[in-house]
């Protein structure tokens, strides 16, 4: 099968020193190997479509292929197995995975080597070529399990693993009761926002990483959070209340238990189980469950109806060993929300450029208020899944609408101010401020570079002399001017902000 037909990943994310290159065809070597071997793409010898591109070759008569260059067809062939295997391989250079893949292409970087040239110029361009090709698989298997950003996402989940570990199941394991607080909550979540914020520079295996990072620790919060109220509520009913009840409570017992055999999982905590075999054990419960005799008590039915509930809600976890497998899951580009969300921002960045053009000639007839509003309510029923990093797109679309949003408003008030006579100087003071925040603004709205720009060091400087300014406004005990200076404050505050998010260089 054509390697370029298996998957797009391999070929989008392959190093830029390997060569991309035509199909091959039937033809004598010396034109097969005039081109730098590209590590199996070219596997649909003499198809149709190669007939069709070259009849000249049809008629050709056939020529026996030396044994050098068919010794390199079977390395082109496994290559081509090995190729999307390394290019979607996430794992730590410690991993079983990755040491057999680097034995296998070390083997045949061995293989290629012996290869016996017999002199002949283009079977050693054919050879080094093959070489470099399984080099660069090498080099490239070696920089993603390697690389800054894959460590950072390891050492995140090994801090997750031992927070959980020492809060949640090693507790329960000994036989007491894990204490699961809003401190464990919020440990959780800020490893998660640090999981959102590493760089994965667009690689398939960075990115397939931080998804599995991200997913199994969202699932631990779903869960632990789903638990928290069950802990400080007695159970409904008495065991004498009904026999069904004792039945009941048994598999409450069991639900406990395997949360924290999920959790265990989720972690990386459990050796011998699996996804499966608890996916079967809670299947069990709900089918035990369900075989209950609740004879139309109301009070059990709903009692039964929330083990079930619970019990469904691990369920929906167990799903995680195969899901980061799935690209659309882990490459977000292909996510529909965020494709939501960027066509929203391409909208916006349409109507910035349209209003920072009309304000340039002093024309503020231009002022699509309306149509920004709509797409705030856009962005908020988009469906962000409770993965962090789509909700973490939407926020900062979020910011750049509202961003657009306020310059109008400051703009308008600072055409319809009318100051009287009586204005205190201090307000006054403010507004003046205000005067020069606005003019920044449109500068930060149109900015479109990097914080090593001198154009940046420079906006940055000017809003912190705004800043000051307002520090040094004294309001003389005017309400009017302290509300004033203090809304000035923030505005100038959410300036910063905002030039500061457009070029943190955050990616999905």
């Amino acid at each position: 099968m054509h390697l370029l037909s298996q998957t797009s990943s391999y070929v989008c994310t392959r190093p830029q020193s390997w060569l991309l290159i035509d199909l091959l065809s039937l033809c004598p070597f010396s034109s097969l190997f005039g081109k730098p071997f590209d590590g199996g793409k070219r596997m649909d010898h003499g198809g149709p479509q190669d007939q069709q591109q070259h009849p000249a070759e049809q008629q050709q008569p056939y020529h026996p292929q030396p044994p050098a260059m068919m010794r390199l067809y079977e390395v082109q062939k496994e290559v081509s197995t090995l190729g999307p295997q390394v290019c979607t391989f996430s794992g730590l250079q410690n991993d079983r995975e990755y040491k057999r893949m680097e034995r296998e292409l070390t083997q045949l970087l061995l293989q290629v080597d012996q290869v016996d040239t017999e002199g002949k110029l283009e079977l050693q361009g054919a050879r080094k070529r093959a070489a470099q090709e399984v080099e660069g698989l090498l080099r490239y298997l070696e920089e993603n399990a390697s690389h800054p950003s894959r460590l950072a996402i390891d050492e995140l989940s090994n801090a997750a693993r031992e927070l959980v570990d020492e809060r949640v199941v090693a507790p329960q394991r000994a036989g007491g009761v894990a204490e699961i607080n809003d401190e464990l909550v919020d440990a959780l979540q800020e490893l998660v926002l640090r999981l959102t914020q590493i760089k994965t520079e667009g690689r398939v295996p960075l990115r397939k990483a931080r998804y599995r990072a991200l997913t199994r620790l969202c699932a631990v919060q779903d869960v632990l959070e789903s638990r928290t109220p069950q802990q400080t509520l007695s159970l409904p009913l008495s065991g004498d209340t009904h026999e069904a009840v004792n039945r009941i409570n048994q598999v409450m017992v069991k639900v406990s238990m395997a949360r924290s055999q999920l959790l265990a999982l989720l972690m990386g905590l459990s050796g011998r189980d699996s996804c499966a075999h608890l996916s079967r054990i809670l299947t069990e419960l709900q089918v035990e469950l369900d075989a209950l005799d609740v004879s139309g008590n109301a009070a059990i039915r709903n009692y039964r109806k929330q083990v079930v509930e619970e019990i469904n809600g691990l369920l929906k976890h167990l799903d995680l060993e195969g899901e980061g497998d799935d690209t659309r899951r882990y490459d977000l580009a292909q996510n529909n929300s965020i494709r939501e969300i960027e066509a929203v921002r391409a909208h916006v960045s349409h109507l910035r450029e349209g209003v920072l053009r009309h304000c340039v000639t002093g024309d503020l007839s231009f002022r699509p208020k309306a149509e920004l509003q709509s797409l705030l309510t856009h962005l908020d029923q988009v469906d962000t899944a409770k993965n962090p990093c789509i909700r973490e797109a939407r926020r900062r679309a979020v910011v750049e609408v509202q961003a657009v949003v306020t310059f109008l408003d400051l703009r308008e008030a600072l055409v319809c101010r009318q100051p009287g006579p009586g204005e205190h100087p201090s307000h006054r003071a403010v507004w003046l401020v205000l005067g020069s925040l606005s003019d920044l603004q449109a500068q930060v709205l149109g900015f479109d570079g990097k914080r090593a720009d001198k154009s940046y060091m420079m906006l940055e400087e000017l809003l912190t002399k705004q800043l000051l300014a307002l520090d040094a406004v004294d309001p003389q005990g005017d309400a009017s001017t302290k509300m004033a200076r203090k809304q000035a404050v923030k505005f100038a505050q959410n300036i910063l902000n905002y030039l500061d998010m457009k070029t943190d260089e955050w990616e999905y």
